[in-house]
């Protein structure tokens, strides 16, 4: 026999008549079932770590967090106008008792503040619900059976905010003594503007609507600040009629 029909005889051929060329390592391991849905998810984990580290990343860093919970309603803002705290209608709350912003027989509490000493119960009645998120209450909210009302400032001071706001409305926020910020959110028929120095009861607006609270109606979302931090404002009011 000569070499070249020992080599024929020694070669195996397919169907067709081709040389079968013996599967190399990489061939096999993809004919497996389970190789094709693992290198995809390898892949795609592979896509999403560098999503999230040239575009992620930087994005979570401006969503909201629980931590910012308490900014839900009032909005103290890094482009105040500086009010010092010699300001003479500042001083002037020194000495004064927080009084309602409003008349307090006239009106009813419809929110609560949320205490997370409070029990199961309150607290739930002082989250607010914003589409499918759940807020805690950080102020309480007074209505009148869907009517306006007068709503006037707790102490004295002056005024660093006097805006609309797309959530909350038209809001005001009233500088203190003492680091303390009254916050006034879905107003209406604003009276004051930014600059302006305001009395203890003075009117600075009539009670309004606001897209946060919507399901609320007419009301004022009140809100005590001190040094930035959510006070709950049943601990400085005065039951005293306005």
């Amino acid at each position: 026999m000569s070499d070249k029909s020992k080599f024929n005889e020694e070669t195996p051929k397919n169907s067709v008549g081709g040389k079968t060329v013996k599967p190399s390592a990489w061939r096999k391991l993809l004919a497996k079932k389970w190789a094709a849905p693992t290198a995809f998810l390898a892949a795609a984990a592979i896509i999403v770590t560098l999503m999230w580290l040239y575009g992620g990343a930087g994005e979570t860093s401006n969503k909201p967090t629980s931590a910012t919970v308490e900014d839900s309603q009032g909005t103290v803002t890094d482009d105040q106008p500086v009010v010092s705290n010699d300001d003479p209608m500042v001083k002037d709350s020194e000495n004064e008792v927080m009084q309602w912003p409003t008349d307090r027989n006239q009106v009813d509490v419809v929110a609560g503040f949320y205490d997370e000493k409070a029990s199961n119960e309150e607290r739930q009645a002082a989250m607010i619900q914003s589409g499918n998120t759940f807020m805690a209450n950080m102020g309480i909210d007074l209505a009148k059976n869907d009517q306006p009302f007068d709503v006037k400032a707790a102490l004295s001071g002056r005024v660093i905010v006097a805006e609309k706001h797309p959530l909350n409305g038209n809001m005001v926020e009233i500088k203190h003594a003492d680091g303390v910020v009254t916050i006034y959110n879905s107003l209406s028929d604003l009276q004051v503007k930014v600059g302006d120095e305001v009395k203890q009861g003075t009117v600075i607006a009539k009670a309004g609507r606001s897209e946060l609270e919507k399901d609320l109606g007419v009301h004022l979302h009140f809100e005590v600040r001190k040094d930035g931090k959510a006070v709950n404002p049943n601990t400085l009011l005065t039951s005293a009629e306005n």
